[in-house]
């Protein structure tokens, strides 16, 4: 998919991922820390969220990709928002692991009464060293794709209107 209605896809794909990452990760790390949301719906909803990210994330990735392909000369941070980019398969496959770990952990929590602390320990830290990974990464791809198609703009926008 490249082009939607006359625009380039990857323009309003990037919008699920700009949600879809953190709001994931925000849940993974709600479902992790909490086990009272291992046991809802919430952690159910936390699976389907990082299924729809996985599916979504590549297919933003390529159409960026194509985009990207069309420059003759694309600019040191256009090349720096494809890199970044072409690693956000990498963290939508990780919140996915860490859903599906969640999810499994939920299942056997409810089976056995047992509490192992260094297992909740080590959850912990996975669930905040993905999720704010995952968002950083997100951050860092998004503010380097603004900046190769508005750094600048604004100047040239009120130096035109002479504001």
């Amino acid at each position: 998919m490249t082009i939607v209605n006359g625009l380039p896809a990857h323009a309003l794909l990037l919008h699920f991922v700009v949600v879809l990452v953190p709001l994931t990760a925000l849940l993974e790390i709600a479902c992790g820390l909490w086990p009272a949301a291992r046991r809802g719906h919430l952690l159910w909803f936390t699976l389907a969220l990082a299924i729809a990210t996985m599916v979504l994330t590549p297919v933003t990735v390529n159409a960026g990709q194509w985009l990207y392909d069309l420059r003759t000369k694309p600019t040191p941070i256009l090349r720096e928002h494809a890199e970044l980019g072409s690693t956000m398969t990498y963290f939508a496959a990780a919140l996915l692991a860490v859903a599906i770990g969640l999810v499994v952990l939920g299942l056997i929590e409810r089976r056995s009464e047992s509490r192992r602390v260094a297992t909740k320990v080590i959850v912990g830290i996975v669930v905040l060293a993905v999720g704010i990974s995952s968002m950083i990464q997100t951050y860092r791809t998004g503010d380097a794709g603004a900046q190769s198609v508005w750094g600048g703009e604004i100047a040239r926008l009120k130096k035109s209107n002479g504001t």
